[in-house]
This record gives C-alpha cells, sequence and structure tokens, in this order.
C-alpha cells in the first residue's frame, strides 16, 4: 500500500504528508489545467488520460484520510449501490494500481478504471442590474456565500466575491459560469457558480426584446393641437419630442430608430425607442367648450 500511495501523492504533484486540504488545492489546480473541453483535438485524448488519472488520485488519497468512512458511505450511495464489486472505483483502483509500482503518471495512467467523479449541481445565484447597466455597460463585484470542506470533512460557509464585466446589451437570463466556484460536496468535483442576470424596474422605461418603451399620458386637447415632451435617456441625455403637425389618436405609437438597447455582441446596432401614448379625457366640458369641440369636427369632415 505504501508503493500505491506514492504513486498517488506522485500524480498530485505533492509531498506524501501533504494535508487533506493540501490535497483538495491540488487537486482543483489539476483539474482545471488537464479539463477535456479546455482542451483542442489534437491534446484531448491526453488531457482525458491526464484527467481520469487525477480524479483517481484524488478518490485513493480522500479514502485514506481518517473520515474515510463517511466519504466511502458518500460514494457508494445512489448508482454506485447498483454496480457490481468489480466494477465499484475501489476495487477497480487497487488493481490498477498495484501493477504500476513505483513509476510517473505517464506508466500509471493506463492502469486506471474509467470512473470519473460527478460535478455537484451547480451553485445558482442572480445579479440585478438597471436599465443604465445593461445598456453601456460596467463592472461589479459579486459577492455570495458557498459550502466548502473543512479540513475535519464537516461543512463551513465562506464568503467569496467574484468580479465580472456586464457587458453591453445584456438581457434577463443572461449566464454567467464560474468553474468550479460553487459549493463542495465530499465525494464530488466542485460544482460551477452560476449567476443569471435580472433586471431592475425602471421608473421610466420598459425592456422589450432590444427596444425600449415608454408609456405618457397625453391630454386630450394636446393631443388634437400639438403637444411637446421631454424626457432623459438611459445614457442621462435629454429628448425633447414636438407633435405639431401630428394627431396623437388612441393606439399611436411613435417609433425613434436606434434609440434602443444595444445589441450585444453586435457593435454599432441598437434597438428602437417606442412612445406609446395614453390619452387622457377630460371628466366634463361647459356648453361653450361642447360646441367648440362641435365645431373643429365639423371642419375635419
Amino acid at each position: 500500500m505504501r508503493n500505491s500511495k506514492e504513486v498517488y501523492y506522485k500524480i498530485l504533484n505533492i509531498p506524501t504528508d501533504s494535508s487533506p486540504q493540501e490535497i483538495r488545492n491540488a487537486y482543483k489546480s489539476l483539474v482545471r489545467k488537464w479539463h477535456p473541453d479546455k482542451h483542442p483535438p489534437s491534446s484531448k485524448s491526453e488531457a482525458e488520460s491526464h484527467f481520469k488519472a487525477i480524479t483517481e488520485a484524488y478518490e485513493a488519497l480522500n479514502d485514506l484520510q481518517e473520515n474515510r468512512a463517511t466519504l466511502f458511505q458518500e460514494m457508494v450511495t445512489g448508482e454506485m449501490r447498483s454496480r457490481p464489486k468489480s466494477d465499484r472505483i475501489l476495487g477497480s483502483r487497487k488493481e490498477g494500481i498495484r501493477s504500476t509500482g513505483n513509476v510517473g503518471i505517464q506508466n500509471a495512467i493506463p492502469s486506471f478504471s474509467k470512473s470519473i467523479l460527478r460535478k455537484a449541481p451547480p451553485t445558482e445565484r442572480k445579479l440585478e442590474c438597471t436599465l443604465e447597466e445593461l445598456s453601456t455597460g460596467c463592472k461589479k463585484e459579486f459577492k455570495y456565500t458557498r459550502d466548502t470542506v473543512a479540513k475535519n470533512g464537516l461543512i463551513e460557509k465562506k464568503e467569496e466575491t467574484v468580479k465580472i464585466k456586464v457587458k453591453p446589451g445584456w438581457k434577463k437570463g443572461t449566464k454567467i459560469t464560474y468553474e468550479g466556484l460553487g459549493d463542495e460536496r465530499r465525494g464530488y468535483l466542485p460544482a460551477d457558480l452560476v449567476i443569471y442576470i435580472s433586471e431592475k424596474k425602471h421608473s421610466v422605461f420598459k425592456r422589450s426584446g432590444n427596444d425600449l418603451v415608454l408609456k405618457t399620458e397625453v391630454p386630450l386637447v394636446c393631443a388634437l393641437t400639438g403637444w411637446t415632451f421631454s424626457f432623459r435617456l438611459l445614457n442621462g441625455e435629454k429628448m425633447s419630442c414636438m407633435f405639431n403637425d401630428e394627431i396623437i389618436y388612441p393606439g399611436y405609437e411613435k417609433v425613434f430608430k436606434g434609440y434602443g438597447m444595444p445589441l450585444a455582441g453586435e457593435k454599432g446596432k441598437r434597438g428602437d425607442l417606442r412612445i406609446k401614448f395614453l390619452i387622457v379625457f377630460p371628466k366634463k366640458l361647459t356648453d361653450e367648450q361642447r360646441l367648440g369641440l362641435v365645431e373643429i369636427l365639423n371642419q375635419c369632415k
């Protein structure tokens, strides 16, 4: 068993007196380096072999710790319980290592079983952004709490911070993934941290895809005779709209091309600004007002 242990430590490139935390740190570092998804086709096969060997070594050294009984119980639950003994990780691992002796990682790789630790379910969080932030882009620091495995095997809460560069045009539901920065569980690869963008309600605009919608009330007399109003765009620029030669009727919509949200990944392209009007009718009219309105409507025939 002593020679087998030496091989495990050599695969993880750590001394044989390493603590459980040092073993975990070495494992996480090597897994990130040799994950097959991060390698091109030309080196993917080699990466898969390294990844399997690293995983086997980490599992073996975990079993050799003081709390290996707890780990074994977790690993044999669920799908492991239904597997035959010849296919279980511990048995296949020991048989594979015996034939290697005290050799390097390249000679040890073919002897390991093909089992790979499953990754814990993603740790999901939400990041709320204003329309201004999603329009211009920004940098934000996101603080969250995750579960980590302590040296004694117990779960501890740890506060973490990640920096996020919010890009112009991002929408509600945009997903940002940080590999291995989620919750930790015994017997599993560290979970990924998945952050979803959510949009904070805006006091003036409502987002509709890449367009911005502004709803405003217009008195009936202004809708008929002309109207001017001003508002500020998301970048702070003041915009004035004049309706002197237009009749604003129920359902009327004014569209300003290119004044909406930027299109993510399409530099220079933006959606539209759509202004929708709600005609406010007077609650009552004097006789004089009624006669005047009748005259105006007769002229329009």
